[in-house]
């Protein structure tokens, strides 16, 4: 079976801790047949600080330097991760108009600027209350990410519940059903997916009832993604992941090349 992690950070990520030649080991030690790395650009900094510009050339380096190394045991794409797009369309789609990338995820790690622009993973979570209000904003910066073209899949829709769940706040997003509805059915439309983000092997069962939804609205396209910073990371989780696609129906998981996406069986 075809397998693929297409949510990886290295060194190039300013929260990374591994070369990309480690976690391309810990790839082919984990049996995947291709990795793809998606280092972070984030368009609004930890604490809402507007970011203004991006450079490729050590994501470029390192790539050029580790693909030769697995080029006959690992299959290596180029991709990215860009948060919070929406703050300024223009320099996303300047930033991902890159030849060599091959696929990018668009991420909500944060509010929006007029919010304060905090990252979610930073707010304290007081009580249910606090939590419905930045679920509310969360979906609305969701809403019009996925208006914009400048990404493949949409990643992590469950990043909040994460931050929640620690502070003690067991919430779902059943009550806004109707708004991620919309959202997937938009993604579906034009051709786009969502990845099943298994936070390194804590995020699973949270899952169901969101991919059941996302198969409901006409999705197919779907990506696994570990969320690995760590080499020990890369596809953790991932059985449990397939054993879950299966039993909501989904019968393949797909990969890019160049922004197209490419279908592997589920079997």
């Amino acid at each position: 079976m075809f397998l693929a992690d297409y949510h990886s950070h290295s060194i190039c990520s300013p929260d990374g801790h591994a070369s990309l030649a480690e976690m391309a080991q810990a790839a082919l030690e984990a049996g995947l047949s291709e990795l793809c790395v998606t280092d972070h650009c984030d368009l609004l900094g930890l604490h809402g600080e507007a970011v203004t510009s991006f450079d490729w050339a050590p994501l470029d380096a390192q790539f050029a330097r580790t693909q030769p190394l697995f080029a006959q045991t690992l299959s290596l794409k180029l991709g990215l991760e860009l948060g919070e797009a929406w703050e300024d369309p223009a320099l996303a789609s300047q930033i991902v108009d890159h030849p060599g990338l091959d696929f990018v995820l668009g991420s909500v790690h944060n509010l929006s600027a007029v919010a304060q622009g905090l990252d979610l993973g930073l707010i304290h979570y007081e009580s249910e209350e606090q939590c419905h209000d930045i679920l509310d904003r969360y979906l609305g910066a969701m809403e019009a990410l996925v208006e914009l073209p400048c990404f493949d899949i949409l990643s992590h829709v469950v990043y909040p519940l994460r931050y929640m769940g620690r502070d003690g706040f067991r919430l779902t997003f059943q009550p806004y059903e109707s708004r991620l509805r919309r959202i997937f059915t938009r993604l579906a439309a034009s051709g786009r997916g969502i990845e099943f983000n298994t936070h390194r092997g804590n995020d699973i069962e949270i899952w169901r009832w969101v991919l059941t939804l996302y198969k409901d609205c006409g999705g197919s396209v779907i990506t696994l993604g570990s969320d690995a910073h760590y080499p020990q990371h890369v596809a953790a989780g991932f059985p449990q992941a397939l054993s879950l696609l299966r039993e909501c129906g989904f019968p393949h998981i797909a990969t890019f090349d160049k922004h197209t996406p490419i279908l592997h069986p589920l079997s």
